[in-house]
């Protein structure tokens, strides 16, 4: 279950790079914001 929560951090946290880089600003903070809430380290939702 962590490495999946992982994996789920990493693609949000990409996508929202790749969506800030491609001019969606509001919606890319918005991916990182959520990749890092659902990540296994620090700040996680499930802890």
């Amino acid at each position: 279950m962590l490495f999946l929560l992982w994996i789920i951090a990493v693609i949000l946290v990409i996508s929202g790079i790749v969506s800030i880089v491609r001019g969606g600003l509001m919606w890319g903070i918005i991916l990182i914001v959520v990749g890092l809430l659902v990540g296994p380290g620090g700040v996680s939702i499930f802890n």
